[in-house]
């Protein structure tokens, strides 16, 4: 190989163009900070949901609070690497999101949490259905469950501090020791957007939940105006917020919002957020005219409310499989367990490689690309062993250039076909089954 500082400079080039096109307008994952060459440890985190919805106010009726849950799993590298819990701590920290009760009308979830929610909050302190008495905030520590770490109920808003309206807010995770040295950090995307939207329909002026409750009321002898805020998982089971059982109405949540709206020609981006948040965001995963591709994976609105309906389908809890689609591939069928709750190679959470459901790796949001350019230069799903495992090449472009920018080696073979140990295929991720990467 010949000319190697030309090679050198094309390299050095590609690597800064990987770690600048992918993406959109997502907040934090304009630059992205290359994790170090032969760190001792990494760290995984991403959203549970791969979006949170919250009301835009919360005087009239409430559909969900504000309510965030970020999973993050650290691995010690090694030959094999482990994934740890002992010995160290994980912070968080909202990045330009320090408060959300002064911010417009979600304020008024603090005003009305005792009514609604039957519990007392702190400003800026959220509701948790994992472990109820503790409330997060904005920032703070995660805590060890099992094989991860997890904060529940961050109650962020989609306005920064500068009242910027981005449903892709950016949470930063950090990993230290116990004299408190950092070991390692990342990003992740926190989505929360209060673009349900009905006032495509619905005329409140200028409240739309207060035509919701006033056709309620007048359509099934109700009297929720005259009681305002009202939570609609009062009488609607919901299981996003905990419930089971389908509530004293004897229809979940789900149930009767889809199933009303399917006969009006509701489409999926009229309510779940959103026509500008477009919460479907991973480009394998939406549609052709760039709209959420839904009804492919959770069928059309009349079909869920029916599922629902006969039992089928608990809202919540029977999701859409991806083995559905990705048939034949190792590890990808998780059985009853989702995709959002399953493990697969070396104990790694599906979304610890692939990213947040909706937002499965690349991802039109730059933010959600940050940590596959961050461990391995390219906004794919994670798929270098050298991420993990100390021994393997694939550690991104700075590796490549250490190894051949000054021309000590003529090949770049391992770069790309990393050193495998084992001839034994199924300890292989998928077993090395998967297409297209």
């Amino acid at each position: 190989m010949k000319g190697n500082s030309g090679l050198a400079a094309a390299f050095a080039l590609l690597g800064m163009l990987a770690l600048s096109s992918c993406g959109g307008s997502g907040g934090g994952g304009a630059t992205v900070t290359p994790a170090v060459n032969g760190a001792q440890y990494v760290v995984f985190a991403w959203n549970d949901l791969g979006m949170h919805c919250l009301n835009p106010s919360y005087d009239t009726a409430v559909i969900l609070p504000p309510y965030n849950t970020v999973w993050a799993q650290v691995v010690k590298r090694g030959a094999p690497p482990q994934v740890v819990t002992g010995g160290v701590s994980v912070e968080y920290r909202m990045l330009n999101n320090t408060t959300s009760v002064t911010k417009g009308n979600f304020g008024q979830f603090w005003t009305y949490v005792l009514q609604l929610f039957k519990v007392t909050l702190a400003p800026d302190t959220g509701l948790n259905l994992d472990t109820p008495t503790l409330h997060n905030g904005l920032s703070g520590t995660m805590v060890a469950k099992g094989d991860h770490f997890q904060v529940n109920g961050i109650p962020v808003t989609p306005l920064d501090d500068a009242k910027v309206w981005n449903p892709y807010q950016v949470v930063e995770v950090t990993v230290k020791d116990q004299s408190g040295t950092v070991l390692a950090q990342t990003r992740a995307t926190v989505p929360t957007s209060d673009e349900i939207n009905c006032a495509k329909c619905h005329d409140g002026n200028p409240n739309p939940f207060v035509d919701i409750l006033q056709k309620h009321d007048a359509n099934l002898s109700t009297a929720l105006m005259s009681r305002r805020p009202v939570l609609c998982a009062e009488c609607h089971g919901s299981p996003a917020l905990g419930q089971t059982g389908r509530g004293s109405s004897g229809k979940y949540l789900s149930e009767a919002i889809h199933g009303f709206h399917a006969s009006v020609g509701a489409a999926c981006y009229d309510c779940h957020p959103g026509t500008s948040t477009r919460c479907n965001r991973s480009l394998a995963h939406t549609a052709a005219d760039g709209n959420c591709s839904n009804v492919s994976c959770h069928g059309p609105l009349a079909a869920m409310a029916t599922a629902i309906a006969n039992g089928s389908k608990v809202p919540w809890v029977t999701e859409p499989k991806c083995a559905t689609c990705h048939a034949g591939v190792a590890e990808v069928d998780t059985g009853t367990t989702l995709y959002r709750n399953a493990a697969g190679h070396g104990g790694i959470y599906c979304a610890g490689c692939h990213g947040s459901p909706h937002a499965m790796v690349p991802s039109r949001e730059a933010s959600d690309n940050y940590q596959a350019l961050q461990y391995q230069s390219v906004a794919k799903s994670l798929g270098s062993c050298g991420v993990c495992h100390s021994g393997s090449r694939g550690a991104g472009t700075g590796e490549f250039l250490s190894e051949h920018g000054s021309g000590r080696r003529s090949t770049a073979c391992n770069i790309c076909h990393t050193a495998v140990t084992s001839v034994d295929t199924t300890r292989w991720p998928h077993q090395y089954q998967w297409k297209n990467r």
